[in-house]
């Protein structure tokens, strides 16, 4: 399975490509689309579209992880990283990705085993699953490489969940 991970925001969307092979994590590409400061927001929101089109359309990931938003003080803010978040939906969806989202304490929760690590543990644990010399950078590629890395452990639970409800049978 290919697995396309994301970090949604307007001025920093980090993503990475991941290849899932029985147990195991393979890097296919990883980085970080950034957009101007000086752009206006619809610019902006294009240059992120176009960039995460291309690298669907490169890479051909066949699902998709998003981390989803956390509650931010600043309204403003998170209406502009909800537009960005928007963005990497509607790229995904028109590649034809299945989407999954995630919460930032899911990802944590799957990659550290606590819910409440910190950035550094997750960097830590991102670098160690996938056999890094050194944590990503900026933070916003290693979180969309946690966000893949947190579906590809739980992707292969959810389909058999459902195959089982499918033929009625409870877990």
């Amino acid at each position: 399975m290919r697995i396309l991970g994301i970090d949604p925001g307007y001025a920093i969307l980090g993503y990475g490509v991941l290849d899932k092979v029985g147990n195991r994590f393979q890097v296919v590409t990883y980085g970080s689309i950034l957009t101007d400061a000086k752009m206006d927001m619809p610019s902006r929101l294009r240059v992120l579209y176009d960039e995460l089109k291309q690298i669907i359309d490169t890479y051909h990931p066949e699902e998709a992880a998003i981390e989803e938003l956390f509650f931010n003080n600043n309204a403003k803010t998170a209406i502009m990283v909800g537009e960005a978040r928007g963005v990497a939906v509607l790229a995904c969806a028109h590649g034809q990705l299945r989407i999954s989202e995630y919460t930032p304490l899911q990802i944590k929760q799957a990659l550290v085993g606590y819910g409440r690590a910190d950035k550094k543990q997750v960097q830590a644990m991102v670098k160690a699953i996938l056999n890094l010399e050194k944590v990503p950078k900026p933070d916003d590629t290693a979180d969309a490489l946690a966000a893949a890395i947190c579906h590809g452990h739980s992707a292969g639970h959810d389909r058999i969940a459902k195959q089982l409800a499918s033929l009625n049978f409870k877990m």
